[in-house]
Parts: C-alpha cells; sequence; structure tokens
C-alpha cells in the first residue's frame, strides 16, 4: 500500500486493517508513516518507500512477503498533484509527475509480480483520477500521466489474467485531503453536483471491495468516485 502516511492513503491502511488484511504501509514520509500505523498492534508494518526506485520496490515486496508469508494485494495509491500551464511547465516537472504517478505503479506491478502468482485472488488496485476521463487546463503533467496510468491498468489486466492477478482502478474526484489546500477545496466543492468533496474514507470502501473476495469476477475496470464531478465536464 503506497502512499500511506497521510489522507487518502492512511483511510485505505485503515479500512483494509478492519477487514482483517495485514497491510505493508508505504510512503517515502517515513517519521508521518510511523505515526500513521502506531497503534496497529502488529498487523501492519511502516516501509520506507520511493515508488520511483526499482531497488527500493525490490526490498519493500521482500520485507512484506518476508514479515508476513504472502503478498496478495498491491494497491498504487502514492501520487503527486502538480499544476503549471504549458507555457510554464518545465521537463523536470513534467517528468517527475509521470516517474511519480506512472512508473511508480509500473516498477510496483512489476516488483510484486511473483508472489502476487502465488496468491489466492491477487489483486492490484490503481489510484487514477478524474483527471484521466477530461481534460483539465493548467494540468498537462498530472492529467497525462494519470492517462497513462488508465493504460497500463488496462493492459496489466488483459496480460496478468491468465495468471489470476487481477488488476482494477479507481477514479477519485476531488477528495478533501492535505493535497488539496484549504481554498481549493472551498472553490472545488461549490462546483460539485454532490454539494461537497469526497471524504478519504469512501475511497477507502471502494478500494477494499476491489481487493475482496467480493470482486473476484472484477477485473479491468475503472471506478469513478466523484459525486458526479464527470457529469459537468464538458
Amino acid at each position: 500500500m503506497t502512499g500511506a502516511a497521510r489522507g487518502q492513503g492512511a483511510a485505505i491502511v485503515r479500512q483494509l486493517l478492519r477487514d482483517g488484511f495485514r497491510v505493508a504501509a508505504c510512503d517515502v514520509l517515513i517519521d508521518e508513516l510511523r505515526d500513521t500505523v502506531a497503534d496497529a498492534d502488529g498487523a501492519v508494518i511502516a516501509v520506507g518507500l520511493d515508488v520511483t526506485s526499482a531497488h527500493q520496490w525490490a526490498a519493500a515486496v521482500a520485507t512484506t512477503v518476508q514479515t508476513f508469508g504472502a503478498l496478495s494485494a498491491l494497491v498504487n495509491n502514492a501520487g503527486v498533484l502538480h499544476r503549471a500551464a504549458l507555457s510554464e511547465e518545465t521537463a523536470e516537472g513534467f517528468e517527475r509527475s509521470w516517474r511519480v504517478n506512472c512508473l511508480g505503479p509500473f516498477l510496483g506491478i512489476q516488483a510484486a509480480l511473483e508472489p502476487m502468482r502465488r496468491s489466492r485472488n491477487a489483486a492490484v488496485v490503481n489510484t487514477c483520477s478524474t483527471g484521466a476521463l477530461r481534460a483539465f487546463p493548467h494540468h498537462a503533467a498530472y492529467g497525462s500521466s494519470k492517462w497513462a496510468l488508465r493504460g497500463l491498468t488496462q493492459i496489466a489486466a488483459a496480460e496478468l489474467a491468465p495468471a489470476g492477478i487481477r488488476v482494477n482502478a479507481v477514479l477519485p474526484g476531488p477528495v478533501a485531503t492535505p493535497m488539496l489546500d484549504e481554498t481549493t477545496q472551498s472553490r472545488l466543492a461549490t462546483t460539485m453536483v454532490a454539494g461537497r468533496l469526497g471524504e478519504p474514507a469512501e475511497i477507502a470502501d471502494a478500494v477494499a471491495f476491489l481487493v475482496s473476495e467480493q470482486a473476484t469476477f472484477i477485473t479491468g475496470s475503472e471506478l469513478v468516485i466523484d459525486g458526479g464531478q464527470s457529469l459537468q465536464i464538458g
């Protein structure tokens, strides 16, 4: 489980623990991560992970298997939100979005593949975005990286189905997390059909369903969780 230290990721960790999973909670924010998992009584371990590093992915997977004996689910939740007009975007900013938002999940799937092949009801869930459904101005790096992650999800689902590994995506709309500052949250809330932003727990419920025994016939699917936001996008 990546991006686990705060917000949506921390909510997913809590829900998976309630559902009986043992969780390797991964993040670059290791101090915050330790605080997040402090009261979990051994059912969760904190693992420092830069998702853009293949070496760190290999170590994280090895630690997970060594600690828990198996790896049956991978939740690629880590992501960065980067905004810039096309005229002001930099190669570095653009590449960083792609490295975290798309390369990271690819490296994670690749690193987890062998232990997941050995697990029953193995599942991958990638966190995409409604930014991968329609075009938002000033989001060239973020939006294109999430569109790419949608494609990766579909390809992985098709390729890994014979191995019994399911691959799905959740596409959240705006969620009340530290990724969005308070001004942005207030502005977006006024435009939402639902009259509010999503809550991290609402995304966590969807992720928990997709890795559960209730979703064993679901792969290659995209679950939009946006309070109707995409209904307004022209």
